[in-house]
């Protein structure tokens, strides 16, 4: 095989270490840019917050001894603490010079907000904490802490009483079935109403028990609830009203009471840690335009240390000389590609408040039909990077906090020729059924019919889709019967 020579031209993309980590950053949430911050502040000398306001250098200009004892000069080194204080006297009576210490009201101003939230609570801890209030026997504690464990989030059971008596049987060899219920029929009464319930028929027949006996209408809702729950849910109301033997004036009073009840009891308990947002922009208007600004807090400004760098330039070729090189190097890039993020963030945060400027104006029903390569042929970028920009940011406008990627969607053709965005016909959907009349809801058909007159050419399939998409009910089920 002969050998030779080949020129060829070609271009390729590098992904230097600098281009990587710019990427990575602008893909970045809030919560993980910080930590991401973070850990470049803790493991890179080089780095500082640009707002503090002693720095290294300052704090070495002070000897030890001045910064030490500064506030000190009033103190007498000759004099000796007591092994005891007297049993007549106090500490004032021994060092009556003494200055107390007095923390300000600002030590004590915490402005973090998110950080003061009650702790969270499940049910299952609520419902143990009863039981260890409760007067049960061993064996009774060792039954109620396995109906326990098998009661699910909402307040049911997850498994039936007869699979737990037999998961105790092999730790209890002659446990009754009837105590098993015994202690279930316990743990009933426990807070909240309803509690350990095995469906739902049992979960409101429980809470209706526990109401007063003169509640009024007591025992038809216990009637209904027991035999003929499947009949109201269906809406059969005719033959309701047959089977338990009233007008429809009493059945609607019958329906008003149970309609007290809590179907999902242990969501009372049940407290989820709250999840809050911080957005990346915050839109503000300011006479007749619409300002973008990058916040403050989710990228603090960072510096390169002064005093180390000046070391670099008097020390000679040593490894600690290189090491801080290269931490320099690394933290002018970090900088950099911070700088970088912050600057396309507000590139695609202006250009979507310039297509969206009617939906700052007006509200959702105002909101046009954006695409990403709409946005990323007016800033210069390519579509993926603009993706990477919208995911999982933020941005803060008078009309609440919403995620970049909520201003994109598809359109829909108007009779006009015009074109209008799925949000938009979302919106007028929902403002639609809001106005309804709860006698006669509008049904998918209707909807589709009120938006063609507008002019906005919407199939009942794409109602349907929309409709369902928005977790609304269908007209039949969002019909008011009382």
């Amino acid at each position: 095989m002969k050998q030779s020579l080949h020129l060829r031209l070609g271009q390729q993309l590098a992904m230097t270490p600098q281009l990587q980590q710019a990427i990575k950053l602008l893909q970045l949430s809030t919560l993980d840019l910080q930590l991401e911050i973070q850990q470049a502040l803790d493991s890179n000398m080089m780095l500082e917050l640009a707002e503090e306001e002693n720095s290294v250098a300052e704090q070495i200009e002070t000897p030890r001894e001045e910064a030490e004892y500064a506030e000190l000069s009033n103190f007498n080194t000759a004099s000796e603490i007591p092994v005891e204080l007297g049993t007549d006297s106090s500490w004032d009576d021994v060092y009556g010079n003494s200055q107390s210490y007095t923390a300000s009201a600002a030590e004590y101003d915490n402005d973090d907000y998110l950080q003061q939230y009650r702790p969270t609570q499940t049910l299952e801890e609520h419902l143990i904490w009863q039981m260890e209030l409760t007067p049960f026997s061993d064996q009774d504690k060792a039954i109620a802490t396995a109906i326990i464990d098998a009661i699910n989030e909402d307040g049911y059971l997850t498994t039936s009483i007869d699979e737990i008596h037999q998961g105790l049987l092999s730790q209890m060899e002659e446990l009754d079935l009837s105590e098993l219920v015994a202690v279930l029929h316990r743990i009933q009464q426990f807070d909240p109403p309803g509690v350990a319930a095995a469906d739902l028929a049992d979960c409101l027949s429980i809470q209706l028990r526990q109401l007063a006996d003169d509640t009024p209408w007591k025992a038809k809702a216990l009637e209904l609830t027991a035999h003929h729950l499947a009949l109201l849910g269906s809406r059969d109301l005719t033959k309701l009203r047959r089977v338990l033997d009233m007008s429809e004036d009493e059945l609607a009073e019958v329906v008003a009471l149970i309609r007290t009840l809590e179907p999902k009891p242990g969501s009372r308990i049940q407290l989820d840690e709250p999840q809050y947002i911080v957005p990346d922009v915050f839109i503000s208007r300011k006479g007749g335009d619409w300002i973008v600004s990058i916040n403050p807090d989710t990228s603090p400004a960072l510096r390169v240390n002064p005093y180390y760098s000046n070391l670099i330039k008097r020390a000679d070729n040593s490894s600690d000389n290189i090491s801080m090189k290269t931490h320099l190097q690394e933290a002018r890039w970090f900088i950099k590609s911070l700088q970088s993020r912050n600057e396309t963030l507000l590139k695609v945060a202006r250009s979507i408040v310039d297509h969206q400027r009617d939906f700052f104006e007006f509200g959702a029903r105002a909101m046009k039909p954006l695409v990403l390569r709409e946005v990323a042929e007016e800033v210069g970028m390519h579509e993926s990077t603009i993706s990477r920009v919208t995911n999982q940011k933020y941005m803060h406008t008078p009309n609440g906090v919403y995620e970049f990627k909520y201003f994109f969607s598809s359109h829909v053709g108007t009779e006009g020729g015009g074109e209008c965005s799925a949000i938009a016909i979302k919106a007028f959907i929902k403002e639609l059924i809001e106005n309804e009349d709860p006698n006669k809801p509008l049904s998918d058909h209707s909807l589709s019919e009120a938006m063609n007159k507008t002019g906005i050419h919407v199939a009942r399939r794409t109602v349907a889709k929309y409709r369902e998409a928005m977790n609304i009910l269908p007209s039949n089920e969002r019909k008011r019967t009382f």
